[in-house]
């Protein structure tokens, strides 16, 4: 799985790995709409951990990102935006 973080860039991610940021990602999702901005940024620090395990694509062989994960910086009410539905 191609995971992109944004301002940062691209890796390939795969096996446990790749599970663990799956189970993470279900719980920073839960952070994110009990406004729990603590364990967010928790969360999105362990999940930008693993995904940096991962295999760093070169810039110049840009891909679809499978996944998109917000730059580490990012707020909760950025985060809010980011992942709100368009409709």
């Amino acid at each position: 799985m191609i995971v992109r973080i944004l301002s940062e860039g691209q890796y390939q991610v795969e096996g446990k790995t790749l599970e663990e940021i799956t189970e993470l990602d279900e719980e920073l999702m839960e952070a994110l709409t009990h406004d729990q901005p603590d364990r967010f940024h928790e969360l999105l620090n362990r999940i930008a951990g693993l995904v940096r395990s991962g295999v760093a694509l070169d810039i110049s062989n840009l891909q679809e990102s499978d996944l998109i994960l917000p730059a580490v910086d990012t707020t909760l009410e950025e985060a809010k935006k980011l992942f709100a539905d368009p409709a």
